[in-house]
């Protein structure tokens, strides 16, 4: 008897740790759904915040923090949308059939569920920010979804889709503070993520020259040639802007110190891609290389300083 009962203890005890390692398993598969390393992509959100001079002002950057924390869920949503419709696609993809839905670590029911959720915190969070920031917000996402359905499979909108999410990030940063927009500020954020998405798209076509068209085929339409003749159009284009930038966001020349940081940063990620076979995920090229990462430490820092030197008259 004694025995009996001490096999259905263990019995019990097996399938507590087996209901948890499933429930563990689970957080982590949708943990990994929502794809966290992304939202650095959404640290433009306070480029108004930092370049408005208003960083040390505690509403503003609670305002700022909360726009960010809404922009990363409504990401991560649009996330989980586009890996519910690419699911046989990634299937195909020598890194993506890992993830969480084509690799069956979660279900397409539980997806959905997340996504609503995700969702309707997002949404209501942004109406809490105001009409303004709910309206940019809200066509982020309609316009990130099209990406997923439409804007992805056309040559070069496909590009210019992705780079209009980084505006509407910057957008959203500026209105939920209520401060001008730099026209400046908006033409380097589109250099910016142009160069980002071609850098990405020729990562691609390199790592899937070999059926890469049965992954996405919008690739067909693109080639190593004119990628490679966008980026140097890109690149130089984004020094230049950048350089101007630095005359009208400041009242005297100091910000002009952080050029060479921009053009060491361009320069870094352009080796990594062509000469260590990176550029597949940007985030992970950041967090990977330590010079890259070194290097827009020091330019943030560097750009904060004299900003705000200038601010209170020391410059």
């Amino acid at each position: 008897m004694d025995t009996l009962k001490s096999v259905e203890v263990k019995t019990e005890e097996k399938l507590v740790i087996g209901l948890g390692l499933k429930f563990k398993q689970r957080m982590l598969a949708s943990l990994a759904l929502m794809r966290p390393k992304q939202w650095v992509k959404n640290s433009f959100v306070f480029a108004g915040l930092i370049f408005s001079q208003n960083i040390l002002d505690p509403q503003l950057f609670l305002l700022t923090l909360l726009a960010f924390i809404s922009f990363c869920l409504l990401s991560s949503s649009v996330y989980i949308i586009n890996d519910l419709s690419d699911i046989e696609e990634d299937k195909l993809h020598p890194r993506k059939k890992n993830r969480p839905l084509p690799a069956g670590r979660i279900t397409s029911t539980q997806a959905i569920a997340l996504l609503t959720a995700l969702l309707a915190a997002s949404l209501l969070l942004a109406w809490n920010l105001g009409n303004l920031f709910f309206s940019v917000a809200l066509i982020y996402f309609l316009l990130i979804t099209g990406y997923t359905f439409l804007f992805k499979h056309i040559v070069l909108l496909d590009i210019f889709t992705i780079s209009a999410g980084f505006i509407l990030r910057v957008v959203a940063g500026t209105v939920v503070i209520s401060v001008i927009i730099s026209p400046w500020l908006l033409i380097c954020t589109l250099l910016l993520s142009l160069f980002l998405a071609l850098i990405k798209r020729r990562a691609e076509i390199v790592s899937l020259e070999n059926g890469g068209a049965d992954h996405r085929r919008v690739l067909k339409d693109y080639s190593i040639k004119f990628v490679d003749q966008l980026i140097s159009i890109i690149t130089a284009a984004t020094i230049t802007a950048y350089s101007v930038y630095t005359f009208t966001a400041s009242k005297t020349e100091f910000l002009m110190l952080s050029i060479p940081f921009v053009i060491y940063g361009l320069f870094r990620y352009l080796y990594l891609v062509h000469e260590q076979d990176m550029g597949c995920s940007p985030e992970e090229v950041l967090f990977k290389d330590k010079p890259l990462l070194i290097n827009i430490t020091i330019w943030v820092v560097l750009s904060a300083v004299i900003l705000y030197l200038e601010k209170w008259s020391l410059l």
